[in-house]
């Protein structure tokens, strides 16, 4: 009994965990994503500013073409960790599955170990009351 209450302890940590390793998944592309608005602003103001919005144009702003690449390169990582975020749901759902495995033999063979001890004592009670007549 003891070693299954151990066991599910440690599937409840391993969820968790798989729950933290999502959230954490998701605050970076939320990150991610604030960046790329970030920079988009950085563009749109430095294009304003230069009055040239070609980037194929000769005097582009440097800063802008910049920027344009980090803002790209963010938005391909965002997509990495996306694909990243549905594997590591896909663990939590597992992880989750074993969980609810593992607790339903545990409320099994618990409801198994009830009736028959609830079956010795009616019978011990009996043997007790009958001996008592005696």
């Amino acid at each position: 009994m003891k070693s299954r209450d151990a066991l599910i302890r440690l599937k409840r940590f391993e969820v968790d965990e798989k729950h933290r390793k999502v959230a954490e998944i998701e605050a970076m592309i939320a990150d991610f994503k604030q960046m790329a608005i970030d920079l988009d602003r950085q563009i749109a103001i430095e294009q304003e500013r230069a009055g040239i919005t070609d980037v194929n144009h000769y005097a582009y702003p440097t800063f802008a073409k910049a920027a344009i690449q980090r803002r790209d390169n963010l938005a391909a990582s965002a997509s990495g960790l996306e694909a990243r975020l549905a594997a590591a749901r896909g663990e939590v759902e597992e992880a989750c599955a074993e969980l609810r495995k593992i607790e339903l033999v545990g409320d099994r063979d618990t409801d198994r170990v009830r009736p028959e001890s609830h079956g010795v004592t009616a019978e011990l009670e009996t043997v007790g009351a009958h001996r008592a007549t005696s």
